[in-house]
Order: C-alpha cells, then structure tokens, then sequence
C-alpha cells in the first residue's frame, strides 16, 4: 500500500476521519435504533410490574385462603359476621394465636407495583362484586387501585 504519491512535486498523504455525510448517517441510523428499543423497553417494564402484580395478588389471596382454613378449622376464633375471612390484611401479617404459636400468613403487605402503594382495594363477603368501596366487614378478595389496562387488554383492578 502506498501511504504517498507525488502529484505534481507535492507529497499527498492518506485522509484519515468522517466526512459530515458519514456523520449525518450513521447519527440517522443511532436515532432509528434508538427509536425502535424505547417502546421495547417500555413493554417489558410493564410486563415485568404485570407479572409482579400478579404474583403480589396471589400471594395475598393465598394468605386470605389459609387464613379462612385454619379458622374453619376452629384453630383460632373470629368475629361473628365475618365468615371466617380476615378483618384486615394487617391481620394476615400479625397472624393469630394456635395453640400457644403465632402463625403468620402474609410476612408483609406488598407494595402495589402499578401504583407504589402499600394499599390495596379490598372486597368483604358482603360487597357487590364489582363495588370499588369496601365494607369493613371482612377481607374477601383484592385488587389493585391501579386504573390502568395491562398488555392484555384488561383492566389491572380485576385481575
């Protein structure tokens, strides 16, 4: 390879670097890459909160399940009216006196990932099934407070 040539007595050298339209284009190129991965990035964050919210809903609707079998087992006594269902989540958390042990259902409340919450929509036995107010009665069920829709097409607050 010849690194100089003489042109007319004038030593020429090698060019080294981008000319401004090299440039232009490969910043085109970074830009429309750039603009594919954010709306990819933005689907999997919302997958993975969807999957945590999910696992969070499960978990508690788990405990409120254990709870409700345990006391219809007579291991512990409820309040009359709440047919066997915890009062409170917080209770889920407490646990209950069996036969001189705590047991303990929930080991925390999770934070709601769709709103960063600790707070959670709750149902007793005794509301109407879409109702977005609770009674007080008891813990039948969750949801989050979330109003927004997941990948699915379905509102978060009734999964």
């Amino acid at each position: 390879m010849k690194l100089s040539t003489f042109h007319r007595g004038r030593s020429i050298g090698l060019q080294h670097g981008f000319t401004l339209l090299e440039l232009i284009i490969a910043t085109m190129i970074l830009l429309i890459l750039t603009s594919m991965a954010v709306p990819l990035a933005r689907v999997t964050i919302k997958r993975e909160k969807e999957r945590e919210l999910r696992r969070d809903l499960w978990e508690m609707r788990d405990a409120i399940d254990r709870y409700k079998d345990a006391a219809e087992r007579n291991a512990f006594q409820t309040k009359v009216g709440t047919q066997n269902y915890p009062p409170d989540l917080e209770t889920l958390v407490k646990g209950e006196e069996v036969q001189g042990k705590k047991i303990r259902f929930l080991r925390k409340i999770p934070v709601d990932p769709m709103t960063n919450s600790s707070e959670w929509g709750m149902r007793s036995m005794q509301d109407d099934p879409d109702s977005d107010s609770w009674g007080g009665q008891n813990v039948f069920d969750v949801y989050t407070k979330s109003q927004g829709t997941g990948l699915d097409g379905s509102k978060y607050k009734d999964w």
